[in-house]
């Protein structure tokens, strides 16, 4: 029998010997190692992520039979937890309990409202390896992305079906970010649009200039943009002023805006900003088109033209019609439907995909800030009808 050498016994007891080694890490997740993994979220995950239970969601007000812009389909609670704890041998239902294959079950390690002292998350980013699930021998980890959606499910009330909490912040940073750029729907541009008309008293310091270049061509469109201080200051004033003169027209008649965001007023044509929450409901609630009418809309006693209407329910766009093509609108007003979708917010503006404008139908017409009659019309007999079947939407 051939005899081992020496080096070779060397090399087989410290291979023994390093074997040993990782068994006791794996089985204990301790050591060097362990001690280095760090699966705690560091900052307060995004809650303008979209956060549902399950993989697709259906929202309220859609169509009779559900169409392209009325399902969500996203990444859900369901899917993380079924993609990682929910096989045969482990949280399936055959393996190690709790079974977590339901609504049901996952919430008995749930505290709604409360993703720290839930069960459920504090698995999923605890950096003490022998509690953390997935268990940390099988390789794998959820992102940042799959533990805020979590998250944001437990903070919102970790509810079965969506509803405003998990829909509107979601919903407002779609708007926002798509379409507040500089040359769009953005404060500063329209501002310094009455700037640069002379319709504000400024210093110097009180604009820059924004340049932008169309890709298409090349060509350079200059834009004068207001700064804080004075933008803050400008458009709050703006917007209080809308708001006072439209509660009574005729007592606060005085307040009837000067100032469009379009010509012929502004030096240049821009679009109603939509930079914030807030935003979003002085157009809805005062559509722009009522606030920069193309022509003269009132001439007070000193011959003075003002481009504002004074109803400000006879308008024939809403923002919600102008991001979702399959659904046509109302005049609140006169209750005449249009005859030809808008949409253009969605594919003509941003590019919203079907699963965004669906989140954002979800918050119009489930925020109990946006006034019935934008959502259902001063009568209740709608204001939303589906282009496809005819159906109009009222409420439920």
């Amino acid at each position: 029998m051939k005899r081992k050498v020496p080096y070779q016994k060397g090399i087989i007891s410290l291979f023994c010997l390093l074997v040993v080694s990782l068994l006791l890490v794996q089985c204990k997740k301790e050591g060097t190692n362990a001690s280095g993994v760090w699966r705690a979220l560091v900052n307060i995950p995004d809650s303008t992520i979209f956060s549902p239970f399950y993989d697709s969601t259906v929202v309220p007000y859609a169509d009779a039979v559900p169409g392209v812009n009325d399902i969500v389909v996203t990444k859900s609670v369901q899917s993380i937890i079924k993609n990682n704890c929910v096989s045969s041998t482990c949280h399936g239902g055959t393996g190690v309990k709790p079974y977590l294959n339901s609504y049901a079950s996952v919430m008995s390690m749930v505290t709604p409202g409360d993703p720290d002292g839930s069960q459920l998350y504090q698995l999923v980013t605890t950096s003490d390896l022998n509690k953390a699930m997935p268990p940390i021998n099988y390789g794998v980890d959820l992102t940042v992305s799959e533990k805020s959606i979590i998250y944001n499910w437990i903070k919102n009330g970790a509810k079965e079906k969506p509803a405003i909490e998990d829909y509107r912040p979601a919903a407002i940073s779609l708007i926002t970010i798509g379409c507040s750029s500089a040359n769009c729907h953005n404060e500063a541009t329209a501002t310094g649009g009455w700037a640069r008309k002379g319709l504000l008293s400024i210093a110097a310091g009180d604009t820059i200039t924004f340049s932008y270049i169309n890709p298409a061509n090349n060509a350079v469109t200059l834009y004068a943009q207001l700064k804080d201080p004075k933008l803050t200051q400008v458009w709050t004033a703006y917007k209080d002023s809308v708001r006072k003169f439209y509660t009574d027209t005729l007592v606060n008649a005085s307040f009837r805006p000067y100032k469009t965001v379009s010509t012929p007023v502004s030096a240049s044509s821009t679009r109603g900003p939509l930079n914030n929450y807030d935003d979003l409901l002085l157009d809805i609630m005062y559509p722009k088109s009522l606030r920069a009418n193309s022509s003269v809309a009132f001439t007070d006693g000193n011959g003075k033209g003002f481009y504002v209407k004074g109803d400000n329910y006879n308008a024939a766009s809403t923002l919600m019609s102008r991001v979702d093509s399959t659904i046509l609108v109302a005049n609140p007003r006169t209750k005449i439907f249009a005859t030809s979708q808008q949409g253009d917010m969605a594919y003509g503006d941003g590019g919203l995909r079907s699963s965004e404008i669906a989140i954002i139908k979800g918050w119009y017409f489930n925020d109990p800030k946006i006034p019935d009659a934008w959502k259902f019309g001063l009568d209740g007999t709608g204001i939303f009808k589906y282009r496809k079947t005819g159906t109009v939407v009222t409420k439920k």
